[in-house]
């Protein structure tokens, strides 16, 4: 892999594989590194190849294509089966998707006839609304295949536990979608940045947000040919074609922005900090939206206790506007980085006091590069800046992009999982430690006070 980076001259010189930051090697060790179950023996499907892994599609709509098409990126990944309630356009779709691909599959509409049928699955993949995530989870573990199911883990904690558990007792492996992860850009902030470097510091602050705008917070709808019939739309839990399609509103089915949005970027705060919240306090409600029954704006403070001292965390989510979009700030005493899933947010500042050449040695290591930015205007007799204003500090991008679909390192992690190769970033532990971060959000609003985290919540 070639590219081009700025050196602190502002000069391009190109970065390859052999350069200062081996982007092969650093993924390798971080994985190796990372968090991960004991891995169970791997046992492929009959008659399969050796390095052939079988595979079911658990949930057909728009995030379990992404998973689709994460996986058949991927050599020696075959799907078996696709199963979705939505027969008419879901189910059909995809199988009729994945049989043009090469894939021999076929469809179902019940996850119990898939797994009784077919009996040389090694893996499932799970994208089906939150509140199907234990019961589906369960039942792919107890019948022996690994799991690599979506965010948020459950929309309860006694969900979320049933999956810990189910994952434990059979020995096969757990994959929470928390994608971020595996991402080598934020693996390279954190590893990189934040613990070899020290470049911010003593962390004190931490800032995240996810703004949507009101076009892509729309109700979902249907063509009418396309209608499931009332008895199989009570039959999987939904009292309407509309629930059907919007149930991340609905408190029986989801949770909510602050859970489906939300819970990516809190995950990395716990991540990144390395530390459990010892509380939280929040404030949000139904305020534009009408008809839905979860906020549709939602602010929540967490305390995090981290070995350097007390982090604060602000998380907002919004559904009326995409200004600033969605990103994660973590402010520290000597820097700041901002980073996220886009690609607009890649940045680590050097406060204005401390000294460039305590940052030059990382930038000839390749981890950073200085962009030179062009000279402030003078100031006239009416812009003077506040004497309580700072300057501007000066802002360093990170030398490390992800070249792949934002998914697709995630699955891959599963995979080379299931093939005895790496450890899961992601483990059911660590994603029950974010549903428990997460949901307590939905319920400090409900209660409006500040609740605290007792430490045995976190453990199953």
């Amino acid at each position: 892999m070639q590219g081009e980076r700025e050196n602190a001259g502002g000069q391009r010189r190109v970065w390859s594989a052999k350069s200062a930051i081996d982007r092969r090697t650093f993924l390798r060790g971080t994985a190796a590194a990372g968090a991960g179950l004991a891995l169970a023996p791997v046992v492929f499907g009959q008659g399969g190849k050796p390095d052939q892994i079988n595979v079911a599609l658990l949930g057909a709509g728009a995030q379990g294509g992404v998973l689709m098409e994460a996986a058949t990126n991927i050599p020696g990944v075959r799907f078996q089966a696709v199963c979705d309630v939505w027969e008419s356009y879901n189910l059909k779709r995809t199988v009729n998707l994945l049989q043009r691909k090469g894939h021999e599959v076929k469809g179902y509409v019940d996850y119990q006839e898939m797994l009784a049928a077919q009996q040389d699955l090694d893996a499932v993949l799970i994208a089906t609304p939150d509140f199907w995530h234990a019961e589906h989870a369960a039942a792919c573990l107890e019948a022996g295949r690994h799991v690599y199911c979506e965010k948020e883990m459950s929309n309860t904690l006694a969900g979320a536990r049933r999956m810990v558990r189910a994952a434990r007792q059979a020995g096969k492996l757990l994959q929470i979608g928390h994608q971020r992860r595996s991402n080598p850009r934020y693996l390279f902030a954190f590893e990189k940045i934040i613990k070899e470097a020290k470049l911010l510091n003593r962390i004190t602050t931490v800032e995240g947000r996810w703004n949507r705008s009101r076009a892509a917070c729309e109700d979902l709808g249907w063509a009418e040919r396309y209608t499931i019939d009332a008895a199989t739309l009570q039959k999987y839990g939904y009292e309407s074609m509309q629930q059907f399609r919007n149930w991340r509103w609905y408190k029986k089915l989801g949770g909510g922005p602050i859970v489906d949005l939300g819970s990516h970027q809190i995950d990395v705060y716990n991540w990144f900090l390395q530390s459990r919240p010892k509380a939280v306090l929040a404030s949000g409600g139904a305020d534009y939206w009408k008809g839905r029954e979860w906020y549709d704006v939602v602010f929540a403070v967490y305390e995090y206790e981290t070995a350097d001292g007390v982090v604060r965390a602000l998380y907002t989510t919004g559904t009326t506007t995409g200004y600033m979009g969605y990103h994660e700030s973590f402010l520290g005493d000597h820097g700041a980085l901002v980073i996220s899933e886009s690609a607009g947010y890649n940045d680590v500042y050097r406060e204005g006091w401390v000294s460039e050449t305590d940052w030059e040695p990382w930038v000839r290591k390749g981890y950073l590069s200085l962009v030179e930015e062009p000279p402030a205007a003078a100031a006239s007799a009416v812009g003077v800046m506040d004497v309580r204003e700072s300057a501007k500090p000066p802002r360093y991008k990170l030398n490390m992009v992800l070249d792949k679909l934002p998914h697709q390192p995630h699955v891959e992690n599963f995979f080379a999982a299931v093939r005895g190769r790496a450890k899961l970033t992601c483990p059911a532990a660590v994603g029950y430690e974010t549903a428990v971060t997460v949901l307590k959000v939905n319920e400090a609003v409900a209660a409006g006070q500040r609740l605290a985290f007792q430490a045995d919540e976190f453990v199953v």
